[in-house]
């Protein structure tokens, strides 16, 4: 990845899908993982993008990515829900960091998904704050059954691209940004199975 951080927009989703397509086939450089790197770093942070992905324990971002120390500004809730402290977090990378980019990364085989679609099927909600969760996600289950999808992973990709809407949507300092060319919103899914990375908006 740039050590310089000024890339555009473009370059810093390539510089992701690249890390990603250096992890999937076992080539990592496990760039930026040194100690002196740390230390430096102590002295303030500038990372190429901000990533909001899921709190899967099979999805660390560093290593899906092939990042390193001060790369990515992570984010991460189960199912990437939405709510304002997540926006308040991306909206601090975008307006105070100066990310220009900020991925949106779900999963197969997505607990969180897997949840809303069962809750969907079957009318159990299940209990304490997780129902919280599971409502967040169930527009997006809703959207993929209308629109034929009847797969979690399928739904995955819907709630994937519909998180980036939901973004823009939700605020205005990420819209502006990407509207002015200064920032992009992607959406992708990672491929538990094969550690590929796919966009899908």
């Amino acid at each position: 990845m740039s050590e310089t951080r000024t890339l555009s927009p473009d370059e810093a989703l390539k510089t992701l899908l690249d890390g990603a397509e250096r992890a999937r086939a076992g080539r990592p450089e496990r760039p930026r993982t040194s100690v002196d790197h740390r230390t430096v770093l102590a002295g303030g942070q500038h990372p190429i993008a901000a990533v909001l992905g899921c709190s899967d324990s099979r999805v660390p971002m560093e290593f899906a990515f092939d990042a390193g120390y001060g790369d990515l500004f992570a984010v991460r809730t189960a199912g990437h829900t939405l709510g304002e402290t997540v926006v308040g977090s991306v909206e601090f990378a975008v307006a105070e960091l100066e990310v220009p980019l900020v991925l949106v990364l779900g999963h197969t085989s997505c607990g969180a998904v897997t949840a809303a679609d069962h809750t969907l099927s079957t009318g159990d909600t299940p209990g304490g704050s997780v129902a919280s969760l599971v409502e967040r996600i169930l527009p997006s289950v809703i959207a993929a059954r209308n629109a034929g999808h009847t797969s979690v992973d399928e739904a995955v990709s819907v709630h994937t691209a519909r998180t980036v809407e939901r973004l823009r949507e939700a605020s205005t300092v990420l819209a502006e940004a990407e509207e002015a060319g200064r920032l992009k919103i992607v959406g992708a899914v990672y491929d538990l199975a094969t550690g590929a990375v796919h966009v899908v908006l």
